[in-house]
């Protein structure tokens, strides 16, 4: 960072302060997560005003030593002899200086700031935009462990059950919803969970509350798993994703009360999302497996899908299938929607491929791409197109090539051919 960037960026930190504790219509949302680690409020619920700035703060958080030293020069800030704190000497001063030396691209990032700076008649920013775009903190791993640790605190057995599970908040996603090629049933499902969910209060006063269970079945590959994880990025829904193989090997006589804990904890943690996947394990429990016990921690699964749901708990749960050839009545009827995921058609995978593709150099004939890749899912593409692109890589290229792309079917090919053949 050169030092002129550092100036902007310890003005940016001084001038986020004294806007927070001068405005308090402004909340957490409105603080960056850089700002909230910063000003030590990343691990509580509400911001207690006001915030300060320190020498020593800054150190810790960015890593640039001797602000004081490099505020000196700067005419509208002042440092304190005694404990380094940073004071702006007039806001509305500072906030016009900032501007003047490059800082609207930070203030662009910066919801406090996008907020000043409208107030000044500032014609790039919108600070509604600005704060939609700035990740909120209830989507925050910060948020999600003290709502766990809380959870934790008034009931410890539920550990056990927690230590089954992978818990992820928002913002740990990457997958991004928009990346995501859907088809449009699968939007017009979206679009009725966005519903259910902005209208709990009148389903729940008419009794309607068999909304929210979805069961996602298709091949290996079509994104079902990339759609429960970007409907997490999406919705602000913390992620509860469950193996359902790997619950059931565990001792058989805690089986049970694992599962009746993993719902127990997600009705705790709601508004969230619980992503059962390998739902056909129950399917092969019910019909191969002849231990009692287990028979009975599969019918208490059944049991507990019956009783959660999103109008009354906040919780929407989506089970996820390869097999669902293999999944029984008593299995099906607790979904209210069937979300099937098949292989790509021509037009969704020429989509795909433009979104795969989007950051790298290919100037690829996405229609010809398209028609020689009749059969492949969506997992299959990304492993083409990485490929090409390793194979560009290894030729000290960056842009790929026909040949590179070429290469990449006919790894993916070769793949599913081992895969189809019969080894007994």
């Amino acid at each position: 960072m050169s030092p002129e960037d550092e100036t902007l960026k310890l003005l940016e930190v001084a001038l986020t302060a004294e806007i927070f504790n001068q405005h308090n219509n402004l909340d957490m949302d409105d603080l960056t997560p850089e700002c909230r680690v910063l000003f030590g409020v990343n691990g509580e619920g509400e911001v207690k005003r006001p915030l300060s700035v320190s020498e020593g703060m800054i150190k810790r958080s960015l890593g640039i030593p001797d602000a004081c030293s490099k505020l000196s020069k700067t005419p509208v800030i002042t440092c304190d002899d005694f404990g380094q704190r940073i004071h702006v000497t007039s806001l509305e001063a500072a906030a016009r200086w900032f501007v003047r030396k490059g800082g609207i691209d930070l203030a662009g990032r910066n919801p406090a700031l996008a907020f000043y700076l409208g107030t000044l008649d500032t014609p790039e920013l919108s600070y509604k935009e600005v704060r939609a775009a700035n990740p909120m903190y209830e989507d925050t791993r910060a948020f999600l462990d003290k709502k766990v640790a809380t959870i934790l605190s008034t009931d410890e057995s539920l550990r056990s059950g927690l230590d089954l599970v992978i818990v992820s908040a928002p913002d740990e996603v990457e997958q991004k919803f928009e990346d995501i090629v859907c088809t449009e049933e699968q939007r017009r499902i979206i679009s009725k969970i966005r519903t259910a969910r902005e209208h709990r209060e009148t389903l729940q006063k008419h009794g309607i509350h068999e909304v929210g269970k979805l069961l996602f079945v298709g091949p290996p590959g079509t994104g079902k798993t990339s759609l429960a994880l970007g409907l997490s990025r999406e919705m602000h829904l913390p992620l509860i994703e469950v193996r359902l193989s790997m619950v059931t090997s565990q001792y058989l006589g805690e089986t049970s009360k694992n599962i009746d804990r993993i719902f127990d904890f997600a009705k705790k943690l709601a508004p969230c999302i619980l992503f059962i996947d390998e739902f056909d394990f129950v399917a092969k429990s019910r019909v191969t497996d002849d231990h009692g016990a287990m028979k009975r921690a599969v019918n208490l699964l059944l049991k507990n899908i019956d009783r959660i749901s999103l109008i009354r708990n906040g919780v929407l749960l989506i089970g996820a299938t390869n097999h669902p050839q293999l999944l029984d009545e008593a299995a099906w009827r607790r979904f209210d929607e069937i979300v099937e995921f098949a292989l790509p058609d021509r037009e969704m995978r020429i989509q795909i491929l433009k979104n795969i593709t989007a950051s790298i150099e290919c100037h690829c004939d996405y229609g010809m791409l398209a028609d020689h890749t009749e059969g492949f899912s969506g997992a299959d593409l990304r492993i083409m197109v990485k490929e090409a692109l390793l194979s560009a890589l290894i030729d000290g290229r960056s842009q790929i090539t026909d040949s590179d792309i070429e290469l990449g079917i006919i790894l993916v090919s070769n793949r599913g051919a081992i895969r189809r053949q019969n080894w007994l």
